[in-house]
């Protein structure tokens, strides 16, 4: 049951991606450049998201499960750090080159657009390329590791 509910609300989110305009590259880019042909109608798509992101947040803050029952697990951090800022900016300007982030390349690519899929494999490369270089970090973290040190006390040599 869980999963037909997950599919449900799955398939509802691609279909509003798919009516505001976010699987169109042009127009995100065109929402993008703001000092050229400045498209601003998807600043209202992004209002309404933070419009029902606040209360969702809000309500999901007060609850410990799911409404289907499952553990609810929210991010208790806060913390601005350098993996954020890299990440953020990285994410910004695939975003701004491609005219896709994951929810909307997705939704793309399964409707049939190449330079979707394109994005897609890019995007999967991009998260195992992390996932290997934060499995073991920076060489000296590494070896620190290696040797029982607490992370971030680095290379003992």
């Amino acid at each position: 049951m869980h999963r037909a509910i997950e599919f449900l609300v799955g398939l509802l989110f691609g279909w509003g991606l798919l009516l505001s305009g976010m699987t169109d590259p042009g127009k995100v880019q065109g929402f993008l450049d703001l000092f050229g042909a400045w498209d601003p109608s998807l600043a209202l798509v992004m209002g309404g998201a933070i419009f029902v992101g606040f209360f969702a947040f809000a309500l999901a803050r007060k609850r410990t499960t799911t409404f289907v029952g499952g553990a609810l697990h929210l991010p208790t951090s806060r913390d601005i750090d350098q993996p954020l800022v890299v990440g953020s900016l990285i994410f910004g300007a695939g975003w701004g080159l491609a005219g896709f982030c994951p929810g909307p390349g997705i939704v793309s690519m399964a409707a049939g657009q190449p330079k979707a899929a394109v994005f897609v494999v890019a995007m999967l490369a991009g998260m195992l390329v992390h996932k290997f270089l934060s499995a073991g970090g920076a060489p000296g973290r590494r070896a620190s590791r290696a040797i029982g040190m607490p992370p971030g006390t680095g290379d003992p040599r």
